[in-house]
């Protein structure tokens, strides 16, 4: 369960950052251009390159490039996964303070 929590909270720190959600919003629309996703949140080159290496080391985003071009997508299978994990964390029958009653009564 633990890894669970750390995994979730990776993923959930990443998009705690309301710019980085928000990209997230655009790339739920299909691929983009690094280039485009700095154009539309008018950010500097190293701030989007931040973001972007946040999301990634997350799972969130995958990229590829093309030439001198980087695209971004959702990592669609990742995010499935954090999903899981959610249901995981509040699902009743497998909670911390269940796992905590279990070692009082051992």
């Amino acid at each position: 369960m633990e890894l669970i929590f750390i995994e979730t909270a990776k993923v959930m720190k990443a998009l705690s950052d309301p710019k980085r959600l928000r990209i997230v919003d655009m790339l739920s629309q299909g691929e983009f251009c690094a280039h485009n996703i700095q154009k539309a949140f008018q950010i500097s080159q190293p701030t989007l390159s931040h973001d972007m290496r946040v999301l990634k080391e997350a799972g969130i985003t995958l990229e590829r490039r093309e030439g001198k071009n980087i695209f971004y997508t959702l990592n669609y299978e990742s995010l499935g996964a954090l999903v899981d994990r959610l249901k995981t964390v509040f699902a009743a029958e497998d909670t911390f303070l269940n796992d905590e009653r279990e070692d009082e009564n051992n």
